[in-house]
């Protein structure tokens, strides 16, 4: 593809797509727009020969990584967990709370049907695709983590456009380290499932039960 195609493609997906979301005037379930721009990803780098298909999963540096992961979701959770303590306690804990099957439900299906299909997107399509406009690894994380932010507007909150930001910095850097969609979408799970539990998952979540 012609590099004027490929940043009408990236324009369409990555900004396009969002902003129709987020101003549509009709209510649209969010996941199924995920998978359509995932599956269309996923397409793409089934059918190119240059792009390594074993990153998208690839479990072999998953545990020389798991020490560092943990280590740095430790300090995050606790230093989360103080700001919500902090600022909103009567957050706290609260889809446990009051909403205990969907957050047990959306700690098995948020992986799979969430942050597997953003991996696949965000990271193995748009670090590989794009990969020539951009002259450094650094400029393609940020690329990355910049579109992931951006995404999160159809949420309607700054706080979703921000700690998404620093977790897709985070989640590119792990991938572009690792080659490995698995580890990547590992430690974006620990992350998304923590802040559910916290107490803010209405500031990321589009659904018909309301978690506060």
């Amino acid at each position: 593809m012609s590099a004027p195609a490929l940043a009408v493609e990236s324009l369409v997906l990555f900004v396009a797509m969002p902003l129709a979301y987020r101003f549509s005037p009709w209510p649209i379930p969010a996941l199924p727009c995920l998978w359509i721009a995932a599956l269309y990803a996923y397409w793409q780098l089934r059918r190119d020969s240059t792009f390594p298909q074993s990153q998208l999963w690839n479990a072999a540096p998953l545990p020389s990584q798991l020490p560092m992961i943990l280590g740095i979701f430790l300090v995050s959770a606790v230093a989360l967990w103080l700001a919500v303590h902090i600022f909103a306690p009567e957050l706290l804990f609260n889809l446990i709370k009051t909403h205990p099957r969907l957050w047990a439900l959306i700690m098995v299906l948020y992986p799979v049907l969430s942050v597997y299909p953003q991996g696949i997107l965000y990271r193995s399509f748009l670090m590989h695709r794009y990969a020539e406009f951009f002259p450094s690894r650094l400029g393609l994380i940020l690329a990355s983590a910049v579109a992931f932010a951006f995404m999160h507007l159809i949420f309607r909150n700054p706080l979703a456009i921000g700690l998404t930001f620093l977790g897709g910095l985070l989640f590119a850097w792990r991938y572009d380290a690792t080659s490995s969609l698995l580890t990547s979408s590992l430690e974006h799970t620990l992350y998304g499932c923590w802040l559910f539990t916290l107490g803010l998952g209405n500031y990321f979540y589009h659904g018909r039960v309301r978690l506060q």
